[in-house]
C-alpha cells in the first residue's frame, strides 16, 4: 500500500484538493493519502521549503511527496522527481526542495518529460499524480524523466555572516499559526559563529539577550501562576532548531502574536550581534 502526501497552496474552499485525491485513487485504489497542509501562503516557496523540511522525515521511508506550490510549467519552472533520503518528491524545480537537498544529497533527480503525452492546465492533477502513482507501482524515475544533476537553490534561505564574524544577518522565514516568527538562523550557525560570546538579538525595535530551550521556561519558579507571563516576549530554538521569536501563550485574537506585537513580517531582518568572549546568558542548548 503506497503512502502519498500532499503539500499545496490550494486552500480547502475550492475543488482542487478533492480532485487531486480523486485522481490518485483512480490511478491507485489502495493508496493512502496524507495532507501535510493546503494552507501555504500563495506561491510562497520559502514557506513550503520550511514546512517540507520539518514534516517529510516523520513519514516512513518510501513515502512519495507531491508538492503543488507555484507549479505551473514554464522554461524557468520545470517539473522534477527526486529520490532523496529514501523518500520521493514530485514538485516544481523552483527552489522549494533547497532546505532538504542542501543538507542531504539527492540519490537521483529527473526532469519530468511526459507532458507531451498529457494535455493539462492543472499539472499537479494531471502530471504529478501520474508520476507519483508510477513511482508507487515501483517504476524507475528515468522512465518518466531525463536525469539531471542540479536543482534551483533558494538563496534567501541562507543567512549572512559579516567579515568580522561578529554578526549574523538573518530574517523571518515563516510565521506560524500562533504568530511566532521563525527565522532562518539555525542553532548550529548560532553556536558556530557565537562561540560562547555575549549576544543581542535585534528584532525590529526589540532586543533579546537570553535564549530559552522551551516556552514555559520564561515562567521560572512561578509555574503555578504562569498566566501572569501571558504575552511576554521570548527567543528560543524551536523543535526544528531554528531561532524563533515568540510570545508566551500567544493568541492572535487576545494577547497577540510576535508578528503583530513586534510588527514583523516575512523577510523582515533579524540580526544577532556578538560581543565579548564571556559566557552568554542563555539556557543550555544541549
Amino acid at each position: 500500500m503506497s503512502l502519498i502526501t500532499l503539500t499545496t497552496d490550494f486552500g480547502t474552499k475550492d475543488h482542487f484538493v478533492g480532485a487531486v485525491k480523486g485522481a490518485i485513487y483512480s490511478e491507485l485504489a489502495d493508496a493512502r493519502i496524507v495532507d501535510i497542509t493546503h494552507e501555504i501562503s500563495p506561491f510562497n516557496i520559502t514557506e513550503t521549503a520550511y514546512i517540507l523540511k520539518n514534516s517529510y522525515k516523520s513519514f516512513p521511508k518510501g513515502t512519495i511527496h507531491i508538492i503543488g506550490v507555484d507549479s505551473e510549467l514554464s522554461k524557468d519552472n520545470k517539473h522534477i522527481a527526486m529520490s532523496l533520503d529514501d523518500h520521493f518528491f514530485v514538485c516544481p524545480d523552483n527552489g522549494l526542495i533547497s532546505m532538504i537537498a542542501s543538507e542531504i544529497n539527492p540519490t537521483k533527480i529527473v526532469e519530468i518529460n511526459i507532458h507531451d503525452r498529457i494535455e493539462s492546465s492543472f499539472p499537479v492533477l494531471d502530471v504529478f499524480v501520474k508520476v507519483a502513482c508510477f513511482i508507487a507501482r515501483g517504476g524507475n524515475l528515468t522512465v518518466i524523466g531525463r536525469e539531471i544533476h542540479d536543482f534551483k537553490k533558494l538563496v534567501e534561505i541562507q543567512p549572512k555572516v559579516n567579515q568580522a564574524k561578529n554578526q549574523i544577518i538573518g530574517g523571518v522565514l515563516y510565521i506560524d499559526n500562533y504568530g511566532n516568527l521563525i527565522t532562518n538562523i539555525s542553532k548550529k550557525m548560532f553556536s558556530d559563529i557565537g562561540k560562547g560570546r555575549d549576544f543581542k538579538i535585534n528584532a525590529s525595535r526589540y532586543s533579546f539577550t537570553k535564549i530559552y530551550n522551551k516556552y514555559n521556561e520564561i515562567t521560572g519558579d512561578n509555574s503555578k501562576d504562569s498566566r501572569q507571563f501571558d504575552g511576554n516576549k521570548l527567543a528560543l530554538f524551536n523543535s526544528a532548531d531554528f531561532l524563533e521569536i515568540a510570545i508566551y501563550r500567544s493568541n492572535l485574537k487576545t494577547v497577540g502574536g510576535a508578528s503583530t506585537l513586534l510588527g514583523l513580517e516575512y523577510r523582515d531582518p533579524i540580526i544577532i550581534d556578538f560581543f565579548t568572549e564571556s559566557k552568554p546568558e542563555y539556557s543550555s542548548l544541549s
